[in-house]
């Protein structure tokens, strides 16, 4: 509650500041039932997800090329384990303002920092959870000072300050460059965080304060092709990711996006070492204007374990309906104890998933 107080005070004051502004609201609705045939002890059959995302914007042009604009989305979800509800949560999704000045842009708040061209294994997830197979496209946030500087049409550069989750500001930057060749991307970050932390879509474990550095690169040509590579060093650890990927449009029905993804992540924990490799391929065929069939296949091949992920979805204008059926390893399947791992019914066994999402 006094979350929304606060998020209330600041849209009075911006409206006292810019008594002509344009305003916009949206929001997203979803609800999910979902059951498995994988489910733990002393745990019910099904699960269900009600979730609310209103989004409040603000926008006012002050003057030529000069722009303030405001943004407010609050999340409210509600997990229900069989007919009992089990988890509530209420929290700022977005909460930032920004100021635009022709080629420049400082944004300060709650907001969206996602680059990189890969698109399932995604070793630059640095401080988003995107992810290709929620249809509600939604990602977390991270609170930061964001200034972008953009010189031409073929250069963009950025620079951040983020307060993380151990409430420790982190600092970086970003460049990013189009040519005739492709797009390249340069990216530094710097997090003096003392605590364990787990970094990109695998979850790459790095312990203390570390360094990261990356290149990306993406050529669309006969086929779209792309690279990401890192390097996260610290005092006690040091991992180095690598992937590429790669996708092409089939000439058959209304055409069918193939894609690939492989992933190699070396990591060197003291005098502990280990290698692990990742693939993905994924297919999708629109049928007609409204349905689409989505295919995703993930391997881990030093664990021998496969995940796969088929959706059919039915997209109108305000709402979409989704049936997922995913196959994955089951709890029995993995070395760790069976009360170490999530309750939940979701990426165990193989489960059907229903989920409806209505956008106003």
């Amino acid at each position: 509650m006094f979350k929304i107080i606060f998020c209330f005070k600041i849209l009075l004051l911006l409206n006292s500041f810019l008594p002509s502004q344009n305003i916009n609201f949206k929001g997203q609705f979803n609800t999910i039932f979902f059951t498995s045939n994988d489910v733990p002890n002393n745990w019910h059959t099904h699960e269900s997800i009600l979730g609310y995302l209103p989004t409040l914007s603000l926008k006012k042009e002050t003057s030529t090329n000069k722009l303030f604009d405001f943004e407010w989305a609050y999340n409210l979800k509600r997990y229900y384990v069989g007919d009992s509800l089990y988890n509530n949560n209420e929290n700022n999704h977005r909460l930032w303002i920004r100021y635009s000045y022709d080629k420049i842009e400082a944004r300060c708040g709650l907001q969206k920092i996602v680059f990189g061209p890969t698109q399932i294994l995604r070793p630059l997830s640095w401080f988003d959870t995107f992810d290709l197979k929620d249809p509600t496209g939604q990602t977390n946030g991270v609170e930061a000072l964001r200034l972008r500087w953009f010189p031409s049409n073929n250069i963009g550069l950025s620079s951040w300050i983020i307060n993380n989750k151990m409430d420790t500001l982190t600092f970086g930057g970003r460049g990013e460059f189009t040519t005739s060749l492709g797009d390249f991307g340069f990216t530094y970050h710097k997090d003096p965080s003392k605590s364990r932390q787990l970094i990109g879509q695998i979850g790459s474990p790095i312990i203390n304060s570390h360094q990261r550095i990356a290149f990306d690169y993406r050529f669309d040509g006969f086929i779209g092709f792309w690279n990401e590579s890192a390097i996260i060093k610290s005092n006690t650890s040091n991992i180095n990711l690598i992937s590429i990927g790669a996708d092409y449009t089939l000439p058959f029905f209304n055409g069918i996006l193939i894609m690939t993804e492989s992933m190699y992540i070396q990591s060197k924990i003291k005098n502990l070492k280990s290698n692990q490799t990742f693939s993905a391929f994924m297919a999708s065929l629109p049928i007609g204007m409204i349905h689409q069939i989505m295919h995703i296949s993930q391997i881990d091949w030093e664990k021998d374990k496969t995940y796969q992920y088929l959706r059919w979805s039915s997209t109108y204008d305000a709402y979409s309906l989704n049936i997922i059926i995913s196959i994955n390893p089951k709890r029995k399947q993995y070395d760790i104890p069976s009360e170490s791992l999530p309750k939940s019914l979701s990426n165990f066994g193989t489960g059907i998933q229903f989920m409806f999402i209505y956008n106003h």
